[in-house]
């Protein structure tokens, strides 16, 4: 009686244990890999939202708050825009000439490009309000 015991893996074995092996370090690769974009998106994200709300607390305080638009560009990579115009507020039982304030429709737009085959971009909109000057 002889018995034929083998020891170790076989070549298909083995074959199939890398294949398997490559499939997943790629896909956890891919994984990380978007998730880190992901975080880069949202960093730029949350710096443009806070560009837009400084630039937007600045308007009228800072600089006067006029009919105009102005722009710029901030750590080299954002660009902004603010446009301000005139709001028209009409209620039925108010007459404007006898408002003593007035306002204004301010909009702020931050935009960056992050390489890819659009840029992006957040967008602020406000009223403000000023007292007319008789």
């Amino acid at each position: 009686m002889q018995t034929n015991k083998q020891q170790g893996f076989s070549l298909l074995e083995i074959l199939i244990a890398f294949s398997i092996l490559a499939l997943s370090l790629g896909i956890l690769l891919k994984i990380f890999s978007t998730g880190i974009n992901t975080a880069t998106v949202a960093e730029n994200y949350t710096e443009a939202v806070q560009i837009s709300k400084n630039l937007m607390a600045k308007t009228g305080i800072e600089t006067p708050l006029q009919v105009g638009q102005s722009s710029g560009i901030e750590n080299n990579f954002y660009q902004w825009w603010i446009e301000t115009s005139p709001f028209m507020f009409n209620p039925d039982n108010v007459d404007p000439k006898t408002l003593t304030a007035e306002l204004f429709k301010v909009k702020v737009t931050v935009s960056w490009s992050d390489g890819g085959a659009s840029d992006r971009q957040v967008e602020l909109i406000t009223l403000k309000l000023i007292n007319k000057t008789l």
